[in-house]
């Protein structure tokens, strides 16, 4: 049976697609996930979830493993560089989450230089684009067949 990846979306990736396309691109958040659940066919069965709110992310992430999730690769947008409730919830959990991102945080503002979440997540792949997402789902399929 294939993994359960469940890509999880933090604060303003509802609006990919029409916010800042020159660095985030053109097409929209159900037009990346849609690609995933292709990409992915037999590989990895592809979940996914949006909020923009701080505490319905930490509840996906405390479910993930009673809903039968088997790694996450989580954009948690904004509150990267915030939120410590999201760290101690990454922490207290045995799923393993890859921090991902579609920009490369570290060539932008200085505030978005700092994760709280990188030192508690399997690891961190940023920069890439929209394929930042599918590098975070095979590091997960990865990590878990090993």
């Amino acid at each position: 049976m294939p993994p359960r990846i469940l890509v999880l979306n933090g604060p303003n990736l509802n609006l990919l697609g029409t916010r800042e396309p020159e660095i985030y691109g053109h097409g929209t958040l159900g037009e990346l996930v849609d690609g995933l659940r292709a990409a992915y066919i037999g590989r990895a069965e592809i979940s996914d979830h949006q909020t923009n709110i701080e505490g319905e992310l930490v509840s996906a992430l405390h479910n993930a493993e009673s809903d039968g999730i088997d790694g996450v690769a989580f954009n948690a947008g904004a509150y990267t560089h915030t939120s410590i409730a999201l760290r101690d919830a990454i922490a207290g959990i045995s799923v393993p989450v890859v921090e991902i991102h579609i920009s490369n945080v570290h060539r932008r503002e200085a505030f978005r230089h700092t994760s709280m979440l990188a030192e508690v997540c399997l690891g961190q792949i940023l920069g890439f684009g929209r394929v930042s997402y599918s590098l975070g789902v095979e590091a997960i399929v990865r990590h878990l067949n090993q």
